[in-house]
C-alpha cells in the first residue's frame, strides 16, 4: 500500500487517541493528559499516560509506548494494515490503492531517514572544517552563540558538485536523489543540490531530520538566497512547520504559538528566549499548516516582516484562514514596524519591544478592516463602495454561519461609521433645528412634506424603506445609537426624514441602557410602512434576527444618496468629458440596478419568509383541513 508518512500523519491527526483507548481502558483526566492503570501489565497505581496533544501513550512502569496505530496492533492484536484500515474508516479517509513502486519506497523509508541523518552529520562536520570558515563568520555576524549553533544543527555544504557522493559512499545514489540531496539530470551525472550554503536541518514532529534549508553565502550570485529541499516521501512543505517539534512543548507552557516568516527569524527569537515560534517553508501559510497550529493553540499569532512583502504574506494567511474559522479558533496578527523583521527589532529595541507587540496582537477582523481601508484612497463614493465590496467579499469566504453573520455585522458597522462620519451632535441650546426644543418633541411634517415623503422617487420609496427604518428603530431603540452617526449624516441629505431621525437620536440619548421599550413615534412623523414587507416590523420575530435585518435596511437607506449624487456628478460632466462621463454613468447605473436588486431581494425574501411563518402558524392553530380545532 502507498502509505506515505504524510498520509499516516493525517490519519493520526484525525483520530483522537484517548477516545480510541477509552473504549477498552478506563481513563481519568489529569491536566492536559489522561492517566490509567496500564493495560499491558498489572499495577495498583496509575503509571500509564495518554497525551492527545503529543499523539502517544506511555507507561512509566513497563515502558509500553506508541501511537494510535501501535495501540490497535498491541492492544487489539491487529495486523498493521488491518489497524490502518479500521482507523481510516473511522476517520473517513480512503486507504490508497496498492502500488508496487510505493511499496518498495516504503521499504526504503527507514533508509531515507538514515540518509538524511547522515547528511546532517556531514554538514555539521563541514561547518567546523576549514571550508566552513565563511559560514562561521556569518553566524558570528548574526550574533548566534555556540549553544544556538549546536542546538539548531547549523552546518555547511561545500561548493563542489560531487562532495556529498564522495563523503557518503555507504548510501546508494537513488536514495540520495529520492531524499532531495542530489539532482538527477537526463544524460548527465547527478550533482549535489546544496552547494556553498549555510545548512539547517528541518525536522518532523518526532524530531527526525526530513529535509534541509540552505542560505547562500556567496555574494553577487544569481542563485536564490534561500533554498529548501523539494517535496520527498519524507517532506511535504505545505504540511510542515519549521521548529514545530521544539515549539510545541514550549507552547504548552506559554499558551501561545508564534508564526514568523522564515527559519532565521525562528532562531533569532529562540536566541532571545522566545521558544514558541515556527515558520512556513518558502510558501504562504497553508490550510494544513493552520490546522496544525490550531492543534496546539486556538489563536496563534502571525508575526511577519514589516515590509510590504511581509504584510502581503500576513494578509494571505488571514484570507486562507477565513473559510476554516470555527468557534474560538482564529488567527491574531502582529504588525512589525515598517522595514523590520523580528531579528532587526530584537537587535535595535530589545526583547521588551517584541514582548510588547506579542502581548497586543490585532484580531483577524481588525486586520481585514485596516488592510482594506488603507489599500487605496477613499476620496469618492465609488472608492468607498469598493471598500464595502471588498469587505463583503471577505465575509462571503467564511463558512461558519454564526461567525459569518458576526463578521458582516461588525464590518458593515465600521464601514458605515467611516463612510458617513458624524455631524455635530445636537446639544441643548446649540445647533438645533427649528422644530427642536430642549427635550424630545413631537415634530409634525407639513402636508406638503408628508406628500413628498410618500411619493418620493426611487425603489426605496416604493417599498417604504425610509418609513420602515424609522419605525424599526423606534421598535428596537437599543439599535438607534449604534447607527446614530450614519443616520445623522443621512439626515443632512433628506430633509423629509431629518425630523424623525433627530427625534429618535435625542429620545435614545435619554434612555437607560437596560430600557428596551419601544419609542412612541409622534403622529404624522413618517408615513405608515407596509409591515408585511419587512421582517423587523413583524410581531414574534427573533430580536437578534430583527436587528440584523434592520442593520441591512439602514445600510441600504444611507447608500442611496451617495449613489444618486455620483450619478448627478457624472451627468454634469457630459459637456466637458462626454466619453468619460458616459462610461462613469453606465458604471453607476449598473450599481444602481444592483442596489435595486438587493433591495427588492431583501423585501421579497423577508416577505416570503414571513408569509411562510404565518402559514405554518395558521396550520398549527387550525386542523389539517383548514378548519379551526377546539
Amino acid at each position: 500500500m502507498a502509505l506515505t508518512p504524510q498520509w499516516l500523519d493525517e490519519l493520526r491527526s484525525r483520530v483522537t487517541l484517548s477516545s480510541v483507548i477509552m473504549r477498552t481502558t478506563k481513563l481519568q483526566k489529569a491536566g492536559h493528559e489522561w492517566k490509567a492503570c496500564c493495560p499491558f501489565h498489572d499495577e495498583k497505581s496509575p503509571s500509564f499516560t495518554v497525551s492527545d496533544q503529543k499523539g502517544f501513550y506511555h507507561c512509566f512502569g513497563c515502558g509500553a509506548h506508541g501511537d494510535v496505530i501501535r495501540w490497535m496492533i498491541d492492544q487489539r492484536g491487529l495486523q498493521f494494515m488491518d489497524a490502518v484500515k479500521e482507523l481510516a474508516a473511522e476517520a473517513g479517509m480512503e486507504v490508497p490503492a496498492p502500488d508496487p513502486r510505493a511499496a518498495r519506497r516504503a521499504e526504503q523509508r527507514a533508509g531515507l531517514h538514515d540518509v538524511m541523518q547522515g547528511a546532517q552529520d556531514w554538514f555539521v562536520r563541514n561547518l567546523q572544517s576549514n571550508s566552513g570558515a565563511g559560514a562561521r563568520d556569518y553566524l558570528k555576524s548574526r550574533g548566534f552563540n555556540q549553544h544556538t549553533i549546536e542546538r539548531f544543527g547549523f552546518g555547511y555544504a561545500p561548493a563542489e558538485r560531487q562532495a556529498m557522493k564522495a563523503a557518503l559512499p555507504e548510501f546508494e545514489e537513488p536514495l540520495l536523489i529520492e531524499g532531495g540531496l542530489r539532482i538527477a539530470v537526463d544524460d548527465k551525472e547527478p550533482y549535489d543540490r546544496f552547494r556553498s550554503r549555510l545548512m539547517l536541518p528541518i525536522h518532523d514532529v518526532r524530531g527526525r531530520v526530513i529535509a534541509f534549508g540552505g542560505r547562500i553565502l556567496e555574494a553577487n550570485t544569481k542563485a536564490p538566497k534561500y533554498l529548501n529541499s523539494p517535496d520527498t516521501p519524507l517532506f511535504d512543505k505545505g504540511r510542515t512547520l519549521y521548529n514545530l517539534h521544539r515549539a510545541g512543548p514550549a507552547s504548552r507552557q506559554s499558551g501561545r504559538m508564534i508564526v514568523v516568516e522564515g527559519y532565521m527569524d525562528v532562531i533569532a527569537l529562540a536566541a532571545a528566549g522566545i521558544e514558541d515560534a515556527v515558520a512556513p517553508l518558502g510558501t504562504a501559510l497553508t490550510e494544513n499548516q493552520i490546522e496544525l497550529l490550531w492543534r496546539m493553540v486556538e489563536a496563534p499569532i502571525v508575526c511577519f516582516d514589516g515590509d510590504a512583502a511581509g504584510q502581503r504574506a500576513a494578509m494571505r494567511a488571514a484570507t486562507r484562514a477565513l473559510p476554516l474559522l470555527r468557534p474560538s479558533h482564529t488567527l491574531r496578527i502582529v504588525r512589525l514596524p515598517s522595514g523590520l523583521d523580528p531579528d532587526d527589532l530584537l537587535n535595535q529595541k530589545g526583547r521588551g519591544a517584541m514582548d510588547a507587540l506579542l502581548e497586543s496582537p490585532q484580531s483577524l477582523l481588525d486586520t481585514l478592516w485596516f488592510h482594506e481601508r488603507d489599500a487605496q484612497p477613499l476620496d469618492s463614493p465609488e472608492s468607498k463602495a469598493g471598500l464595502k465590496a471588498r469587505l463583503l467579499d471577505h465575509v462571503e469566504a467564511i463558512a461558519h454561519p454564526d461567525i459569518k453573520a458576526l463578521y458582516k455585522r461588525e464590518l458593515l458597522e465600521r464601514f458605515s461609521n467611516f463612510a458617513f462620519p458624524p455631524r455635530q451632535a445636537h446639544r441643548s441650546g446649540q445647533g438645533k433645528r427649528p422644530w427642536q426644543s430642549g427635550k424630545p418633541v413631537n415634530p409634525l411634517l407639513s402636508p406638503d412634506s408628508k406628500r413628498r415623503l410618500r411619493n418620493a422617487s426611487g425603489p426605496a420609496a416604493k417599498v417604504g424603506l425610509s418609513a420602515a427604518v424609522i419605525t424599526g428603530l423606534a421598535r428596537h431603540p437599543g439599535q438607534i445609537m449604534r447607527h446614530a452617526d450614519v443616520l445623522a449624516r443621512y439626515a443632512a441629505s433628506d430633509r423629509n426624514l431629518a425630523p424623525a431621525i433627530d427625534f429618535l437620536i435625542e429620545s435614545a440619548e435619554t434612555l437607560e441602557p437596560s430600557d428596551n421599550l419601544p419609542i412612541c413615534l409622534p403622529e404624522g412623523l413618517v408615513a405608515p410602512p407596509d409591515e408585511t414587507r419587512f421582517s423587523f416590523l413583524r410581531e414574534g420575530i427573533d430580536p437578534k434576527a430583527a436587528c440584523d435585518d434592520l442593520a441591512e435596511a439602514v445600510s441600504l437607506l444611507v447608500e442611496r444618496p451617495a449613489l444618486e449624487a455620483a450619478l448627478l456628478a457624472a451627468t454634469a460632466r457630459f459637456e466637458t468629458d462626454p466619453e468619460g462621463a458616459f462610461a462613469e454613468q453606465q458604471r453607476l447605473l449598473k450599481r444602481k440596478l444592483d442596489f435595486e436588486r438587493r433591495l427588492g431581494q431583501m423585501v421579497s425574501e423577508r416577505a416570503a419568509a414571513a408569509a411562510h411563518s404565518d402559514s405554518d402558524r395558521q396550520t398549527a392553530e387550525n386542523g389539517e383541513d383548514g378548519t379551526e380545532t377546539d
